[in-house]
């Protein structure tokens, strides 16, 4: 079993932390794929092992590596990121797994509209002072009132990535 996490107060480290996406479009046979260079965050290890915090990531900084595309991303269609810059996800809590592998539940927000997720996680490179959470799970963008789906390109889940390095806040 991996090492234990150190209890206290845990800030995500931006420049080693990286949150993608993934969406099949054109009736299936694109791939578009995405990464949010804006991610921060704080989390908490209580004694008993369990953790809380939140994981927010600023909307308008999706990357596809297409202008064009960004812009109709931060529209009203998608994250409507002038009315809704944040995406954020509120962990209620933990459970460890088996070895490096843990459950994490809280509600994912998206366009204002906060929904429960639950995904699993893989504990990396723990020490005393970081460690990173890797995971990746699926989401339905309709469930977030993203519905734009002209001649029905999009269909599916969007499948989201993460790896996120945590560093042990200063006392």
């Amino acid at each position: 079993m991996t090492a234990a996490v150190e209890t206290g107060l845990w800030q995500l480290d931006p420049t080693a932390s990286t949150v993608g996406l993934r969406h099949r479009t054109l009736w299936g046979l694109v791939t578009v794929k995405g990464a949010f260079t804006g991610v921060g965050g704080t989390g908490e290890v209580r004694p008993d092992g369990s953790a809380t915090g939140i994981v927010t990531v600023d909307a308008a900084t999706l990357d596809t590596k297409s202008a064009k595309r960004d812009v109709h991303l931060r529209s009203a269609d998608f994250f409507d990121t002038d009315r809704h810059p944040e995406i954020t996800f509120a962990v209620r809590g933990t459970e460890r797994l088996d070895g490096d592998t843990v459950r994490v539940t809280g509600r994912l927000t998206v366009r204002g509209v906060s929904r429960p997720l639950s995904l699993t996680a893989r504990l990396t490179g723990v020490s005393a002072g970081a460690l990173t959470l890797e995971t990746e799970f699926s989401v339905d963008r309709e469930q977030f009132g993203m519905v734009w789906n002209q001649l029905g390109m999009m269909r599916g889940l969007t499948t989201v990535t993460a790896a996120l390095r945590f560093t042990r806040a200063a006392a």
